[in-house]
């Protein structure tokens, strides 16, 4: 069933019209509240009252982790995942087909939305920061807040406008933004401290994206500052309290079915960090708080499980069955990666009690639920139980629509990588990568590479941070974002960069224009 509703911002920017695939009625009232502002703005978080609560709020509600809006263009439009046609499901007007195929316009509703996410949080932000009373150390932090939102836009966009005050309200190229979202990290530094709080930015999360940003100078500003990447990333490695989450590390399995022999009882190691008790792993440095009572908003078992898997964990209701990871990407991890595992759902699929789930609708002799890896189609009829499923963000029994797991912003797996990359691109020579690429590689179990290249290390980030949201700006710094991939042809350059939404440019007053090429 289709249901069309319009949203309209707090602040009065814009008025989206968007479409969603739902299954029951009260799905249209979940999937509002991914795109709403009032309504979640006075969740609690980490430091619950502290004056800060808004502005980290802000990046939780700016679609860090549920569909539709930043989440869900970086990652669609990547190789990692698609949201497939099935049949009279997630057509969507073809705003997901036309995601994947890089043949989105101006008028993309999930861009749109995405934009003003962002600016609805930074204005969040800026409230804080004259109306909170904030002491110097709440100051930094809430700064760093602000960039990251900055960043983000910058990433996506390209051409935009910063938001702060005594700042002009002119669209600035994006080396400009660049050099401000650098100022403002480094400005906060000094007066951040080094105590690890997952839900508030101490100074090793601020190294952290300064790590993150200077990775893609080059292809923000066209000079590349990998030396200083290197750095910030080592320094974070060194001298934080933080570690890789190896198997030493242990929380119960909450999404455990007692009947069904293959639930271990714990997780450990990769499949921690990103489990709905991750609170205190010790390899997250910062983290979106989520909780299913007072911090909602990440709705990843909604997004990819098919309907009747509703009855494998209990969930309060009914899953949507859209994304699905792309073939080729499941297929790039070795048999025995943890992570594999870890972040996949594939396979015959059984309820609580260990029986075969079936699909009530399926026109298959054999109805019973099998995830397979390959899809037959993007569109129109995609296969109701094709591709693996995204499991990274594991799940437990009887959740709600919210999902508790903590998502993580800066992650010390990631510094590795970072270090690793921006290390061998500083001296020209990959082998450099392979120490640190190796000790990722040793946490997920398979063995030690003795030679990589940039594809080859490309594919290893890729499967270490598979729906952390950085495929897309992994792929356009390594020069494949126009590549072709699985129902996908070549994409044009100037697509690295979305069109700025239609929308916003019609309500500017003539200040916002349009990115070459669309």
């Amino acid at each position: 069933m289709k249901n069309i509703y319009k949203i309209f911002f707090g602040l009065g920017l814009v008025g989206l019209t968007y479409s969603c695939t739902d299954l029951e009625e009260e799905l249209v009232g979940d999937l509002q509240s991914d795109f709403s502002i009032e309504g979640i703005a006075s969740s609690s978080s980490g430091d619950a009252g502290d004056a800060l609560t808004g502005a980290f709020n802000a990046v939780r509600n700016a679609g860090t982790a549920n569909h539709g809006g930043y989440f869900s263009v970086q990652s669609v439009s990547s190789d990692e995942m698609a949201v497939t046609q099935k049949g009279g499901d997630w057509y969507d007007g073809g705003i997901w087909l036309e995601m994947h195929r890089h043949t989105f316009s101006s008028n993309n509703g999930p861009i749109n939305g995405t934009w003003v996410q962002q600016y609805e949080q930074i204005a969040q932000v800026n409230n804080v920061i004259t109306n909170g009373n904030l002491d110097a150390g709440q100051l930094a932090q809430a700064r760093v807040v602000r960039a990251y939102l900055h960043w983000r836009l910058m990433d996506l966009f390209g051409r935009i406008k910063i938001v702060a005050p005594g700042e002009s309200t002119a669209q600035r190229p994006r080396a400009e933004t660049f050099a401000w979202i650098e100022s403002e990290i480094l400005a906060a530094v000094p007066n951040l401290g080094g105590n690890d709080v997952k839900y508030r930015i101490n100074k090793y999360a601020a190294h952290g994206l300064l790590a993150k940003l200077y990775l893609n100078a080059e292809v923000y500003t066209g000079t590349a500052r990998w030396a200083d990447a290197a750095f910030h990333a080592d320094y974070v490695i060194e001298n934080g309290p933080y570690r890789l989450s190896d198997n030493t590390v242990k929380v119960p399995n909450l999404g455990r079915r007692p009947a069904v022999s293959t639930d271990p009882a714990e997780l450990s190691g990769y499949a921690a960090v990103f489990a709905p008790n991750n609170q205190n792993n010790p390899e997250i440095i910062w983290s979106i708080e989520y909780d299913e009572a007072t911090a909602g908003g990440m709705n990843f078992n909604q997004m990819t499980l098919h309907y009747a898997s509703q009855y494998s964990w209990n969930f309060q209701a009914q899953p949507w069955n859209g994304y699905s990871a792309l073939e080729e990407f499941y297929n790039s991890y070795e048999n025995g990666d943890k992570r594999k595992a870890a972040n996949f759902i594939v396979g015959p699929q059984l309820d609580y009690g260990g029986n075969a789930l079936v699909d009530l609708a399926s026109d298959n002799a054999d109805p019973a639920i099998n995830y397979v890896p390959n899809i037959n189609e993007l569109e129109p009829n995609a296969n109701r139980i094709g591709g693996a499923r995204l499991g990274k963000f594991s799940f437990q029994q009887f959740g709600r629509p919210d999902m508790n797991n903590d998502y993580p912003i800066v992650r010390l797996g990631d510094m590795y990588l970072i270090r690793a990359e921006a290390t061998a691109r500083a001296a020209g020579n990959w082998a450099l990568a392979l120490p640190d690429v190796n000790t990722i590689r040793a946490r997920a179990g398979v063995a030690a590479m003795t030679s990589i290249t940039a594809d080859q290390f490309l594919a290893e980030r890729g499967r270490e941070m598979f729906q952390e949201a950085s495929r897309r700006t992994d792929l356009i710094r390594f020069g494949k974002w126009g590549a072709s991939w699985w129902e996908k042809t070549n994409s044009d350059a100037y697509r690295t960069v979305f069109p700025i939404p239609a929308e916003q440019i019609q309500v500017s007053g003539g200040t916002l224009t349009q990115n070459p090429g669309y």
